[in-house]
Order: structure tokens, then C-alpha cells, then sequence
């Protein structure tokens, strides 16, 4: 099989959650067990770091990564979902599963693969795990898909577990309120194994709190050993953050361009000293420069990423409530004379809460996805009009951009958003 037809396999024979929702949902750890005992189990001797969440655990995995890689290590790094190449889900030191790799295993493996018929999302785990136990990574970052307790990445047993925040997303699945979906989310937590919360909420903290008591899991909620303050930005676009801990008072830089990535740090830096305490040799120079270096360390991409100037251009793959809210209080940051906003949205989340969040001063273009799971444009258009939204339909992603560039002036601002899937079509990414 050559790569293209080993990808055209993997995403027409496997039902794949990102483009066709909740028929690719599975409710237990079974397939994963079975795939893992099939490939040896390299998930037992993975030393990792797991990460959960519903905003910011795909910034705080590749912020861990980064620093882990900046202190000498070889770490490999797992998350999803992929924005341009089915690659980036699965990288060492930066560098993606090369293609070969991909096709080996799937040739290796393609006839316990047709009697497993696992989700694409459980076949992409146990071949993450196959590739770093096969090149003997020291350590992995494993972002976790979706909720926790029930999700593939869940047959680890990690160095630290971290939980970031927790938000509205994926109700149908995990629960229509916030302790609900703590409650999947804590699933991460195991027997003795330390877990960090990077965001101490107050519908939350109780579910975290018995959790670890329950698994005897030492729980530290960052804010009370780490304090954050965002201080400014750089002229490049990286953020300076005051720190304050039992160190005393320090300066670290973010090469992340969100201001939301002040609610990640103090998780981060909180992780990252519980794998010190554990024998991990991490210097402050390496947190340091794997903090100011994470982009170009692993190639991070869609967190209010500037794709031009003049006018500005900014992409950003925040899709729910809590997500949004931060992007709207950084377009609220920035100085523009107009706003346009290229949105896009999925068919299985309530958009009218997000939709009552946006921007009312700006002229909106319309645009879907090129997947199954996209909402119909015509009916986002609709709900947005519903929602006091002025706009226009245009339905490709890259000619919706053309149009906002077309209708701006080198003084606005445009944005472009609204689902994970609009930014990965972005051309320029």
C-alpha cells in the first residue's frame, strides 16, 4: 500500500469521531485493551505525561513537550485532532510519524484491524504507542480526545495526570453541567499517581478533591502553589508572564500569542515541578527556553495564529463557550477599524450559545467545513441573523477568507474560526 491509500483506508474503513460525530463514539475501553495486548502492550512501559481538559490541554501538551525536549530528553507527543497531515497526531522531538511508519503499521496490523474495527481515534492511539515504544522514547505527552474515563488514551498509568479547565463541550457524551463533566474528565485520575489542576473552578473542585482521595492520588490545584499575571506582549507577538511561587518572583515568556494562555501556565509550571520531584532532571533554563520556543519545538499550530498583517489576520480553533469568550476578549484587545469574522461550525454542538457571544459590531462570512459533521451554512446563517449577527453566505472556507480580505482595508481585523475544521482548511496555515 503507498501512504495515500494506507490514509484512504484508515478513514473510510474506521468511523472517525472529527467527521462524522457520535456514530464514532465508543462507550469503553475494550478495543483499546484488545489493540494494545495485540501490539505487545507498549503502553506499560510508556513513561508519559497524560492531559486532559476541556480548553488548553493541546497548549499545555505541547508546552510540556517543548520544555521536556529543551531539557534533553526525547519525548514523544500525542494528540488530535490533526489540523493538515494525519501526522501531526503523532510526533518525536517535533518531527512527525513519517509516512512509512504509518503504512507498516497498518499493513502489519490490518487483519486484526478488520476483525477489530476499532474507531479511527483507537487505532490512532495503539499506533502511537506501537511508534514510541518501537523508537524508545524517555518520555510521551498524551493529550486525551475527549472526556477521560472512557477515552483510549485512559490505559495509561503517567508520571503526573493534569486536568486544564473544564467548559461546556460534548454534552452528549459527558454530561450537561460542569461537575458532570469533571466528573468523566477525573477519570484520568489513578491509585497514588499525582494529578494537577491548572484552574481552580468552583462547580468543579469537589469532584477533583474526592476523586483523588478515593485513588489516594496527591491533587495540587496550581493557582495555590503558582500565581500568573500576564504583564504584556512583545512586539513579535510573544506574552511575558510575572510568576510568583516558593522560588520567588520571576519572568517567563510564551511564544503562544492567546492571552488565554494565562489560565494554562500555572498548570504547566506546577506539572513540570512534580516531574522534577520524580527524578526528571528540568532545569529552570530548559523551562525557560521550552516555554519561549514551544511553536517552532513542535510545530503547534491554530492557537491565535497571525497568518498576515495588514490587515490582520488571525486563526484560532476555540469552538465552545469558554473558548470563544477568550477569543472574543482578545479581539476586544486588539485596535482595528473593522471586524470581519470568517465563521464555520459543527452540527452537534448548541451554537446559539456561541453565537450569543460573538462580536456584534462585525460583518460575519458564513463558510463549512468539507466534512459530514459540518453544520449547513445556510443554517448557521440563519441562526446568526436569529442571534442579531449581520452577514453573508459564502461556503468555502478559502474563498469566505478571500472575501474578507477583498472588503477589508489594511486597518481592520479579520478573524477566522468558529471549529477546529475551518482552521484546517485555512491554505495558509
Amino acid at each position: 500500500m503507498t501512504y495515500q491509500e494506507t490514509l484512504d483506508y484508515l478513514f473510510n474503513a474506521l468511523p472517525m469521531f472529527q467527521r462524522i460525530g457520535a456514530a464514532a463514539y465508543r462507550n469503553d475501553l475494550n478495543n483499546t485493551y484488545a489493540l494494545c495486548a495485540h501490539l505487545g502492550n507498549p503502553e506499560r512501559g510508556l513513561k508519559c505525561v497524560h492531559v486532559a481538559g476541556t480548553n488548553g490541554k493541546g497548549s499545555t501538551s505541547h508546552a510540556i513537550c517543548s520544555v521536556l525536549m529543551e531539557a534533553g530528553y526525547k519525548v514523544g507527543l500525542y494528540t488530535s485532532p490533526h489540523l493538515k497531515s494525519f501526522t501531526e497526531r503523532i510526533k518525536i522531538n517535533g518531527l512527525e510519524i513519517p509516512e512509512k511508519e504509518v503504512v507498516d503499521f497498518v499493513e502489519e496490523n490490518k487483519t486484526f484491524l478488520e476483525e477489530l474495527k476499532p474507531s479511527f481515534f483507537e487505532m490512532t492511539v495503539g499506533m502511537a504507542f506501537w511508534y514510541f515504544a518501537k523508537e524508545k522514547v524517555d518520555i510521551a505527552v498524551i493529550e486525551v480526545g475527549m472526556g477521560g474515563r472512557l477515552d483510549s488514551t485512559n490505559v495509561v498509568s503517567p508520571e503526573v495526570s493534569v486536568i486544564t479547565n473544564i467548559g461546556f463541550d460534548h454534552m452528549q457524551f459527558l454530561g450537561n453541567t460542569l461537575p458532570l463533566i469533571a466528573a468523566e474528565k477525573a477519570g484520568i485520575i489513578k491509585p497514588k499517581i499525582p494529578v494537577v489542576i491548572s484552574q481552580k473552578q468552583e462547580e468543579t473542585f469537589s469532584v477533583f478533591q474526592k476523586r483523588a482521595e478515593e485513588s489516594f492520588a496527591p491533587i495540587y490545584f496550581a493557582e495555590d502553589y503558582i500565581k500568573v499575571e500576564r504583564k504584556g506582549s512583545s512586539q513579535q507577538g510573544k506574552r511575558f508572564f510575572a510568576i510568583e511561587d516558593e522560588g520567588g518572583k520571576h519572568e517567563i515568556e510564551i511564544d503562544l500569542h492567546g492571552n488565554y494562555q494565562e489560565k494554562n501556565l500555572a498548570g504547566i509550571l506546577q506539572t513540570l515541578k512534580i516531574l522534577r520531584s520524580l527524578g526528571w532532571t528540568i532545569e529552570e533554563m530548559a523551562v525557560k527556553k521550552g516555554l519561549s520556543k514551544i511553536v517552532s519545538n513542535t510545530g503547534l499550530k491554530g492557537r491565535w495564529q497571525i497568518l498576515g498583517k495588514n490587515p490582520l489576520v488571525v486563526c484560532d480553533t476555540g469552538h465552545n463557550e469558554d473558548g470563544i469568550k477568550s477569543i472574543v476578549d482578545q479581539i476586544n484587545e486588539q485596535t482595528f477599524n473593522k471586524l470581519f469574522m470568517v465563521i464555520g461550525m459543527v452540527n452537534d454542538k448548541d451554537v446559539s450559545k456561541v453565537l450569543s457571544l460573538l462580536p456584534k459590531n462585525a460583518w460575519y462570512i458564513f463558510c463549512q467545513a468539507t466534512i459530514p459533521r459540518a453544520l449547513h451554512v445556510e443554517e448557521l446563517a440563519n441562526k446568526a441573523f436569529e442571534a442579531g449577527l449581520n452577514g453573508e453566505i459564502v461556503r468555502d472556507v478559502n474563498m469566505a477568507i478571500e472575501k474578507a480580505k477583498i472588503l477589508s482595508s489594511k486597518e481592520d481585523l479579520i478573524f477566522i474560526g468558529g471549529s477546529t475544521f475551518v482552521v484546517a482548511e485555512i491554505k495558509d496555515l
